[in-house]
């Protein structure tokens, strides 16, 4: 754990600079707006320690495959998240020295995101040679108001001297990937022009042989250099060569005087502008927030992050590192993803990182849907399954390269277009599992929203994909008298090959059971509507629906009578059962043991049965769920960033009040204080989500129970108390919970019944209740 990050309300704070842990400062400061974002580099440049991340949402590169064995049905590529266009640059010569933070003396430092507004502020005052001290002060966002713009205002001051200073704001379009298979750079330049203060760069992905579209982003900027708040006297000298445009100025700065530099960028995608019209529509909005200017880019910004807070803000009273913690999670998904785009998704490392590449995994179903339908629209929600949709005919192409028929859909567990991208054979073959995730958020949006106009219609077809794939890869033992599922992986990725892991068995009956469901509902009120999925999908309801039945009916879960637990598979008591409190010196054992050590042990990486408990705890009785919790949780070593969450959300509804607290800040405080030594490489986005979970399902115990909101809230002992805002069929409540008292106050003009311990209370609109 890193402890060097001052704890703050709304502020993520590094009092002094650590170069040690500038990498990882960087992923915590990261900046984003739905479209674009980057990493919290220097503009000026550093030389240090480092990773330059600029990125633009949906843009991506397929990399060849690097395997050491290659297996048939291994995806062709990996999708890399692109390190785009470095936009946030600015070259600084001081009396011809160049200002970087790694070779001048550092006297003061502080560098700061605001979350509360969106704006990443560093302070910072440093002795140059010959003794000239010179104060530095800039701020940088990325527009909530102008999704695909960014501002940047960095001013100086020198404090005991006078002299010329070169300013050269910049776009370098020379950018690789840390994480190239073949340390290749994506980009081609395809056209650069500079004049005055502004410059255009247009750079397109390489050519690939996997008829993957080639992107262009067309990346512009314009600055402003000011003294003393008045326009500087400095001619402009151009820069523009392939991949690269720069405008120079130089200015006499004397001892006491501010110079500052105002920098708007801007970058647009041939996702969203056709190719020819790229270079006229950036200039054209360059143009428009240029005119803005800074301080009403700046107030659009905090008005913009208002609005996002008042909508999802969580406090908490009493301990400041947890109400950090939450507010972090929640502004790094606030501001990763909008719902703005169907096309888009979450990516794991949102724009914080290049690790793991693609931007979709399961974790979008099983963590994110639930906080996007409780504190935005439903369309936001709703938008991340037509994703899905839109890639059920990618889905079932995946199937078929793996031997599946019949329109059985495997959705990847990477993807960026709906291909599969993931290219180790346990996860791409085995990690099935996913497809359920996907079946499951289908059923979550229509219980959470009471719409279910989604999966009666597009989702249905999506059910069928999934539910054919699961009759095809389930075979009947004759040993067992029973269907198995073998050589899978389940959540747990510290096993690899098991046979009958009983969350992915579960959860694969479940789809079926749910899709029959949907089916019969349909076919009770609106049989032409099912008539029209039959007839798109070639449902074969006589012997289809059967064959599903018969599965659902006897299908094997492995069981030990002994400990009155389900077995995470089959097997899995063969194993030696120490708990983690056993290596306590050896953690994290993913960074210390061999992967064959790994796989022959009993630890988990995160929640597996007990992930199925979470998702279908209607289903089980707590004195099930106690014992599974109990035998499980000991030997997991929570080296998933989705593990924390769901064990806090189980334990607090065991009455585990300790446990939940510690998992709860362990989710909370994951990347801040770097609990698994990787938040350099990025932050965990989409387990973010799970923090969220952890306060209003976990604490609060928030659930849907027929049809109505419910709430078996309570505060751990660490807090004074708590708040939080929850939007449900079009109704924004205020949750808040002291050690006295709940209150819930409904901000709608419509009337709401909720549950409080079970216990039905009306809310009449636009007021409150105390109990």
């Amino acid at each position: 754990m890193k402890n060097y990050i001052t704890h703050d309300e709304w502020c993520i704070v590094e009092e002094g600079f650590h170069p040690e842990h500038n990498e990882i400062t960087e992923s915590l400061m990261s900046l984003g707006n739905g479209r674009m974002g980057q990493r919290g580099n220097f503009e000026e440049g550093y030389s240090g320690k480092t990773l330059l991340g600029n990125y633009v949402a949906g843009v991506y590169f397929p990399d060849k495959t690097r395997v050491g064995w290659w297996k048939n049905g291994y995806p062709n590529y990996f999708a890399k998240v692109l390190n785009a266009c470095n936009w946030t640059g600015i070259e600084i010569r001081v009396g011809g020295e160049l200002l970087d933070l790694n070779t001048c003396q550092i006297d003061e430092f502080r560098r700061v995101l605001n979350m509360k507004e969106g704006v990443l502020e560093r302070t910072a005052t440093v002795t140059l040679t010959g003794g000239r001290k010179l104060r530095i002060h800039s701020r940088r966002f990325c527009s909530m108001a102008d999704d695909e713009a960014g501002a940047i205002s960095y001013s100086m001051v020198p404090l005991n001297f006078t002299d010329h200073f070169t300013i050269t704001p910049f776009l370098d379009g020379n950018i690789r990937n840390r994480d190239s298979n073949y340390d290749e750079s994506f980009w081609n330049g395809i056209a650069h022009e500079a004049y005055g203060p502004e410059g255009y760069l247009v750079l397109e992905t390489k050519s690939n042989p996997y008829q993957v579209e080639q992107f262009r982003v067309a990346t512009g900027m314009k600055f402003d250099i000011k003294l003393n708040g008045m326009q500087a006297a400095a001619t402009v000298q151009t820069a523009s060569r392939d991949k690269y445009v720069a405008g120079t100025a130089q200015v006499e700065v004397r001892e006491g005087q501010e110079i500052t530099i105002y920098k708007y960028a801007v970058n647009l995608s041939s996702a969203n502008y056709p190719h020819e019209e790229l270079i006229s529509k950036a200039k054209a909005y360059i143009a428009r927030i240029a005119e803005k200017g800074f301080d009403r880019m700046y107030a659009e910004q905090v008005q913009a992050w208002a609005g996002k807070w008042e909508k999802n803000d969580i406090t908490i009273a009493g301990d400041v590192a947890a109400q950090q913690g939450i507010r972090f999670n929640i502004f790094h998904l606030g501001q990763t993803y909008t719902g703005e785009d169907e096309r888009l998704n979450i990516g794991p490392k949102g724009f914080t990182g290049e690790k793991y590449g693609g931007s979709t995994y399961w974790d979008t179903e099983a963590y994110c849907i639930p906080f996007y339908l409780s504190t935005a629209d439903d369309k936001v929600a709703r938008n991340l399954l037509v994703y899905r949709y839109k890639h059920l005919q990618k889905a079932i192409e995946n199937a078929a390269k793996l031997g599946f028929s019949d329109g059985a859909a495997l959705y990847p567990m990477v993807t960026m277009n709906g291909e599969e991208c993931h290219n180790e054979w346990e996860i791409t073959f085995e990690e099935i599992h996913r497809n359920g995730a996907i079946a499951y958020a289908i059923y979550d949006y229509a219980r959470y929203t009471g719409d279910e106009s989604y999966a009666t219609d597009q989702g249905l077809e999506v059910l069928i994909g999934i539910s054919r794939f699961w009759k095809q890869r389930i075979n009947w033992s004759e040993e067992k008298g029973q269907y198995v599922m073998l050589g899978v992986t389940g959540p747990n990725e510290y096993e690899n090959n098991v046979n009958n892991n009983w969350y992915t068995n579960y959860i694969a009956c479940w789809t079926l059971r749910y899709t029959l469901e949907v089916i019969d509902k349909l076919w009770k009120e609106d049989s032409r509507k099912l008539n029209e999925v039959i007839f798109k999908t070639n449902l074969q309801l006589n012997t289809e629906l059967a064959d599903w039945k018969h599965i659902v009916d006897n299908m094997h879960y492995p069981f030990d009578e002994n400990r009155q637990v389900y077995l995470q598979q089959q097997g899995f008591l063969d194993k030696e059962l120490l708990t983690v409190a056993d290596i306590a010196e050896q953690r994290p054992i993913n960074q210390r043991w061999s992967w064959d050590r790994i796989l022959r042990s009993c630890f988990i990486k995160q929640a597996d049965v007990l992930q199925g408990l979470y998702f279908f705890e209607h289903e089980f009785d707590e004195a099930t769920i106690r014992r599974n919790f109990e035998f499980y949780e000991p030997m997991t070593v929570h080296e998933s960033s989705l593990s924390p969450c769901v064990h806090s959300i189980l334990a607090a509804g065991l009455g585990m009040r300790e446990k939940v607290y510690e998992m709860y800040l362990r989710t909370a405080r994951l990347d801040l204080d770097d609990y698994n030594n990787d938040t350099e490489d990025g932050l965990h986005i989409t387990s973010m989500a799970g923090t969220w979970m952890s306060v209003v399902k976990g604490f609060a115990g928030q659930r849907v129970k027929d049809s109505l909101l419910s709430f078996k809230p309570y505060i751990p002992e660490q807090w004074e108390g708590y708040s939080f805002r929850i939007g449900f069929r079009s109704v924004l409540l205020k949750v808040t919970v002291s050690k006295q008292s709940i209150s819930i106050e409904n901000a709608s003009e419509s009337a709401l019944t909720v549950l409080v311990n079970d216990k039905k209370i009306f809310i009449d609109a636009l007021a409150s209740v105390q109990l």
